[in-house]
């Protein structure tokens, strides 16, 4: 038994002595990849394509937009519609509903100085409606879940996103301000209130399932987001806007290859890193690599709200260090003695006051 104890105990120093840092070189390819994200929206709203290049992880920018392309939805037999990029992001829109018809296929084409680019054509998928959205509470979080189906079974591969939107308090009550003319304190007016604030945010992962090996095309309380009970997000009132969209098969594989490769990697259990293959190419130059899959559908949408009553009450933590200091004046105080209450935060002002909206 000592024996066999020294050799495991060799064996673990061994694998833990062995263990080196390995830190991949930095690619010295000069070039960033151009990268389109969106889809053509056969309804009536607006189809958007956003279109930015790649960036190194040592740039200090996140955002590197494509500015001054020509960007335009065509038919396969008939059809031109010309997006255009008005705010100057990036984004290129129709503006208004382009109502595809759904018995021919589109693509999107791109042109960026001489270099021209093509998705493929894809035909037109017809979004089921949502069931319905709702939420529950596990492990401390308030998952949301979405439900749907297609009862003709023509469906079966689903994408999702969302805007999210919550009202919240801030981690004190402040009822006096500082007058900068003036140099002394004053009580804070309603138009210039920090207690009561909003903050929005947009889905940043990818969302994605399959009906494909199930009997009927059926989507059961598929989990959207995850907030754990005590983030700022839930203190008031939460409320999310969900958007369905139905992928084709090659679609869906593109997003799921996408999701390992930006969500899952990081341990030996996770999958191993693959070449994203989409479906659109630089007819110029057929060697370089372009990011992004192009589909042609409709979008349906759902929204719910969530107060904080719904949910079971747990201590908030405040996502920033706010310092409260208190400042003594005789007129802040003579309004005291006048006009006593119970809870007394009318004194406090703010050394480092919050990112409030």
């Amino acid at each position: 038994m000592t024996r066999l104890r020294n050799i495991c105990c060799v064996l673990l120093l061994t694998l833990v002595c062995c263990k080196k840092p390995y830190n991949p070189p930095a690619s010295s390819t000069p070039d960033s990849y151009l990268v389109v994200e969106g889809f053509i929206n056969s309804g009536n709203d607006s189809t958007v394509i956003k279109i930015s290049k790649t960036v190194r992880l040592t740039n200090k920018t996140a955002v590197n937009p494509v500015l001054g392309a020509t960007v335009t939805v065509e038919g396969e037999h008939n059809g031109v519609y010309n997006l255009l990029d008005n705010a100057g992001n990036g984004h290129y829109n129709s503006y208004t509903g382009l109502n595809l018809s759904p018995s021919q296929r589109y693509r999107i084409k791109i042109v960026i100085g001489n270099r021209q680019y093509l998705s493929d054509f894809v035909g037109v998928k017809q979004t089921p409606p949502i069931d319905s959205l709702g939420f529950n509470v596990q492990n401390g979080n308030v998952n949301i879940y979405v439900n749907a189906h297609d009862g003709t079974n023509k469906t079966r591969y689903y994408r999702w996103d969302y805007e999210e939107t919550w009202q919240f308090h801030s981690k004190y009550l402040s009822g006096w301000m500082l007058d900068i003319t003036t140099n002394s304190i004053v009580r804070r007016p309603t138009e210039k209130s920090i207690y009561d604030c909003f903050g929005s945010d947009v889905s940043s992962h990818i969302i994605v399932t399959s009906t494909e090996k199930l009997a009927k095309d059926v989507v059961y309380q598929n989990s959207v987001i995850q907030i754990p009970l005590s983030a700022e997000k839930v203190e008031t009132r939460y409320s999310i806007l969900l958007k369905q969209y139905a992928v084709t098969q090659q679609a869906f594989e593109f997003y799921q290859s996408l999701q390992k490769n930006t969500e899952q990697l990081g341990s030996i259990f996770d999958a191993q890193p693959s070449q994203l293959t989409g479906n659109i190419h630089c007819v110029t130059d057929p060697s370089e690599p372009v990011v992004g899959f192009i589909t042609a559908n409709n979008v349906q949408t759902k929204r719910i709200y969530i107060s904080h009553s719904e949910i079971p009450d747990v201590p908030i933590n405040y996502p920033y260090d706010c310092e409260a200091d208190s400042a003594k004046t005789a007129g802040a105080l003579q309004l005291l003695v006048e006009r006593p209450v119970k809870y007394i935060p009318t004194l406090t002002i703010y050394s480092k006051p919050p990112p409030y909206p």
